[in-house]
């Protein structure tokens, strides 16, 4: 954990006023683009998908639109799960669940197809950042509506100051970072 936390600290960058002024958007490109930073993280948020005892306790691996697909790939991989991504309204093919959230400036809905997820699957979600808790509430909805069980949340960081775990009830959080 601490190697991923120094990797993070090193080549995750702070991009001031993008995509608009006042907002500073975490840029992790570098972080990605290093083999041992990218490897440590991924590492790291895989944890969140054992037990104490190391066992994988998932079945899946979720990742959201869409930084989460960059990392939630991965882990998948690394805990031997299958991984599924979780989508912006009409990027999906064939029948899918659908949740519409709110955001601070409007309304945001995010699909997932009816059989990513079987009953009983037990599921990891995977994002770079957590903010409100919006998107991550709303796909732990649709896994719900599949059948399935969240068993947790991994993120790269968490934005403290938006209290998006707050949002998420007793649903277990791991950051890498709370910024």
């Amino acid at each position: 954990m601490a190697v991923a936390r120094e990797a993070m600290s090193r080549l995750v960058r702070d991009i001031p006023d993008f995509p608009e002024p006042g907002i500073v958007f975490k840029d992790i490109m570098p972080l990605l683009a290093d083999h041992d930073g990218f490897h440590a993280v991924v590492t790291a948020l895989a944890e969140s998908g054992r037990d104490e005892h190391g066992e994988v306790i998932v079945d899946k691996v979720i990742g959201m639109e869409a930084r989460g697909f960059l990392v939630g790939a991965p882990v998948a991989l690394a805990l031997g799960a299958g991984f599924t991504p979780v989508r912006k309204a009409g990027k999906l093919p064939g029948p899918t669940h659908a949740v519409t959230y709110d955001l601070e400036y409007g309304t945001a809905t995010l699909e997932m197809h009816q059989d990513a997820i079987e009953p009983g699957d037990r599921v990891l979600l995977v994002d770079d950042v957590l903010a409100t808790g919006g998107t991550a509430r709303a796909t732990a909805e649709l896994v719900s509506r599949c059948g399935g069980t969240v068993v947790g949340v991994a993120v790269l960081m968490e934005l403290g100051f938006l209290s998006g775990r707050e949002q998420l009830g007793d649903l277990p959080v791991d950051s890498l970072a709370v910024v």
